[in-house]
Formats: structure tokens, sequence, C-alpha cells
């Protein structure tokens, strides 16, 4: 059982180291919550400078003013309820203590995260890719990688529903007509716009349109030096939410970030690696990490760098890619990530995924549970919550998560229609899992295999066998292209994705409808 601290409408949760109001989890570093612990324990008592570092920063050497920014970060999450801003009060010389709100300690089952949520019925909008007008495609990582960052700022606000990177992409390059756009994807704004950089100068033009009308509500102009690439685009993450009609509840919150690195060349190596992490292929994953590694040389406190570094050691496991990096490494890079900053959405979903290729299920889902407080848009995340749930045996929750990405992420990548077969499949609802994956562009050799498993559930057996012989085919062959061996048995060549799920019953389960398809062992 958790231990649980109550105070007004909050809810600390120690174990899983989560503040929440009433039932929704609150956008906060775990850093902050740690140091809320603390004060709200002692309620009414003051409690040190020193004693609250090394309850945050436990062993490690730091600066007070990391102290003074997680403070004031609590201060301004708690400044939401009336007079909340003065529960955490300041001793000159001494440290802090809590003068809120009576606390009460009870005790839970521990953490679970809630039912996926409904998509905002707030403003909703697309940020399209920025157009490149350097003259020099070579550039386009850069102008996108603009727009990735700015798509990831604008998640972070929860009455906004954001539509996910991936389908906002599906009109890179294209001259897209607005009411169009906007049918497309389910939104009512669209903001479009473009980036040119020259020499050490970057100009940025951004235009936000109202979908239904085609009209434009604002227009902004910049020129900048790329130093000041970072507050530049909170700027105009600002601008774009003060152009939208209505006042969102949380448009007056400080989003201005930590800015993530001072070296503009360590940023265009990590766009250039994102770029490249994203072709899913060995080759370009090694590449990427290559690019990640450069970052982190030229400035060891870029967390981004760090944490994806881990990441691609994750997608490699997940893609059963052979690679020299390990879990291992993997952990070394995100623990450093976290420690330079906790306050990040991806890194928590980065971090969740890796605990469960570690079997750490408890530790992945408080992971997964605080990078979905911190960005509620994050369709990827998710997404892959959503896969990994099947793993645990909850698949009537990953088809609530799956739901929830698509809504999302309307124009979703290949991989998300497997998740939703593969929990259909957990759920003996074959026949819609067969649908779900006919949604895809095209097929994997994975795609073939749960094909072929839903249909020897079915007892369609000749489509079945003809899936089963592309599963074989294509696993043998990406066995060879890596250098690995055949198994005499053609049922092992499913066990490394069987080995993912927890309980024996869904293993067998899954091995069950590719036997019936002709796997042999």
């Amino acid at each position: 059982m958790a231990t649980t601290l109550e105070f007004g409408p909050y809810r600390l949760d120690a174990e899983a180291e989560m503040l929440f109001r009433e039932s929704e989890p609150v956008a906060l570093g775990r850093r902050a919550v740690m140091l809320l612990r603390q004060l709200v324990a002692r309620a009414g008592t003051p409690v040190s400078k020193d004693a609250l570092m090394q309850a945050a920063w436990p062993g490690l050497a730091i600066e007070e003013s990391n102290l003074t920014v997680q403070i004031a970060a609590l201060r301004r999450v708690l400044a939401d309820v009336e007079g909340g801003a003065s529960w955490i009060e300041t001793l000159p010389r001494r440290g802090y203590r809590y003068v809120g709100p009576p606390v009460t300690t009870g005790s839970g089952a521990g953490l679970s995260i809630s039912p996926a949520p409904v998509v905002s019925d707030g403003p909703s909008l697309a940020v399209l890719p920025f157009s490149n007008l350097s003259g020099d495609p070579g550039q386009d990582y850069f102008s996108d990688g603009i727009t990735g960052d700015i798509i990831a700022e604008l998640s972070r606000f929860r009455s906004l529903f954001v539509v996910a990177r991936h389908s906002s992409f599906a009109y890179r390059g294209k001259s897209a007509d607005i009411k169009r756009v906007g049918r497309e994807l389910g939104v009512r704004y669209v903001a479009e716009g473009s980036v040119r950089k020259f020499g050490s100068r970057v100009r940025v033009t951004v235009q936000l349109l109202d979908a239904g009308s085609g009209y434009s509500l604002w227009t902004g102009r910049y020129d900048r030096d790329l130093e000041d690439i970072f507050s530049l685009q909170d700027e105009i993450v600002r601008a774009i939410v003060a152009g939208l009609p209505g006042r969102l509840e949380d448009a007056d919150r400080d989003i201005a970030r930590r800015k993530p690195t001072s070296s503009i060349t360590a940023y265009d190596f990590v766009l250039l690696g994102n770029e490249r992490w994203r072709q899913l292929t060995v080759k370009d994953m090694a590449q990427a990490r290559a690019y990640f590694r450069s970052a982190v040389a030229l400035d060891p406190q870029y967390a981004r760098a760090h944490v994806n570094i881990a990441w691609t050691i994750v997608c490699d496991a997940f893609l059963e890619s052979p690679t020299t990096a390990t879990l291992d490494d993997a952990v070394g890079a995100m623990e450093t990530a976290l420690d330079i900053d906790d306050g990040d959405a991806w890194s928590h979903g980065v971090f969740a995924q890796l605990l469960f290729l570690r079997k750490e299920d408890a530790k992945a889902e408080i992971h997964f549970s605080r990078a979905l407080a911190l960005n509620p848009n994050d369709a990827d995340v998710a997404a892959v919550y959503a896969n990994i749930l099947v793993y645990w045996g909850r698949w009537r929750e990953a088809l609530q998560w799956i739901g929830t990405a698509k809504q999302l992420n309307p124009f979703p990548p290949n991989l998300y229609h497997w998740y939703h077969a593969l929990a259909l499949y957990s759920g003996r609802e074959y026949e819609r899992a067969v649908k779900a994956l006919m949604e895809a562009r095209g097929f994997d050799r994975w795609s073939h295999g749960l094909l072929a498993a839903c249909y020897g559930q079915m007892g369609r057996l000749g489509e079945a066998q003809s899936e089963a012989d592309a599963f074989v085919s294509a696993r043998r062959r990406e066995l060879n292209a890596n250098g690995q061996g055949i198994p005499p048995k053609s049922i092992d060549l499913a066990r490394v994705r069987a080995e993912r799920y927890r309980d024996i019953a869904d293993r067998e389960h899954f091995l069950d409808g590719l036997r019936k398809a002709g796997l042999t062992g």
C-alpha cells in the first residue's frame, strides 16, 4: 500500500513520486515533487536548505540556485489554488516551511494511471512543417527540427488539442489547402511558417489561420541570432497561444524552459540525429547515436542528447537490431539526463520503455504516468503505453490508450495499427484485429506474423499459412542480414516477441495462433 499526503485539493503519492490535483496528475518534475514531500511531511516545521537539497539531489554537490528554481516551480503550480502561492514560506538564511492547509496521511493501492483521457474539447491546432527557404535541401532537417520543437512545446498545454508531428508532417512539401487540412486533421486552427538559416542568423515567419474560413488570425516575423533559437521558439509558442480566440485556462503560465544547450552546434547534431533515427534502420540508428554522442562531447549538460542516446538503444532493442550498445549503457545515459533535467516528458517516456525492457514494470509505469502528465498530447507515448499494457495483460486499457493516440495522430504510423491489432488479438477479437492491421500502408515481418496468428485462430487456414510463410521468410532474411543463426523450429522465430508477455497464458495464446497457422515447435 502506498503512502499518500493530502492537502487542499492535492494528493501526493509518495511511492510514485507524483502530485495529483483531484484525480488529475500535475505536470511537475520529480525533484520538485521530492522537495514538496519533505515540506508537506513536516508541515509547520522549518526544513533547512541542506536537508532539502540532500533529499532531492542525494549524493550530488549542487548550487543552491537549483533549489531556488524548484521551489519557484512548486509555487507556480500551487498558485492555481487561491492563496496557494503563499503555502511555501521562505525562511531567510534558514530554509523553507509549508504553511498551507492541514495535511492528512492516507494509504492507497499504489500508482494506477487513470483511463485514457478524452481528447480536449478546447482549441484544436495543427502545426504544419515549416518550409525551408535556405535554398539548400540539406537544411530541411533544421526547419523540421524547429517545427518539431514548437509542436512539442504547444503539446504541454492540457487545454489544447495539438495534432502529433507525424500527422502534421504528412503535408510536408505540399501546397496544402488550409480548409482541407482542418477537415482531415479535425482541427479549428492551423499554424504554418518558414525558416531561413543564413550564416549565424535565422529568419522565421509564422502564421496562425482559422481552418474554417482560411483567414489569417496572426502573423509574426522574427530575425535573430542562431544563439537565440530557444528563446525564439518560446516566443513563437507564446504568440500562437495568445493568438487563439478565447482564453486558455493555462495560457498565462510560465512556459519558458531551461535553455537546453548553449551550443548551437550541439543542437544541430541533435536535429541531425533525430532525422536519422526516424528512418528506423540499423545503419541510421547507429549514425543517430554518433550524432548524439557528438552533441554530448560539445555540451555534457545537454539533457536531450543523453536521452536520445538511450532512445537509439531502446529502439534497437524493440526492433531486435544488433548493436554493441547495451541496456546498461542506456540506463547510464538516462540517469545523467534526469539529473540535468527531470521535467521533460520525452525523457520519462523513453525511460519508461527502457525500464519495461529491463522488466522493472512498476518503475516503468511511474515514468509513463509522469510523461503523460507533463505532455498530455504526446500521441507516441500514449501509443507505446498501449502496446506495453498488452504485454502486462491489460488489453482493455490498451484499447483506450491506442484510441486516444489515434485521435491525437489521425495519420498514424503503421506501428499504431500493430499496437491496436495486438490488443484486439489479446481480447480474442481476431476479425477486428485483422481490420486494424489492414489500415497499415504496408506490412513488415511482424504484421505478417500477427495476421497469421489471427487467421489461425479464426480457422482461415489457407490465409494463415500464406501469412505464416511471409513471416518466416522475412524473419530468416532479417536474421541472416544481422549475422544471427536460424533456429531449427520455425516457432522460435517468434519467441523474441512472445517473451515480452509477462503472463505465460498470454505468451502461449500468441504462439498458439502461429502454431495453428503452421509454425512448428
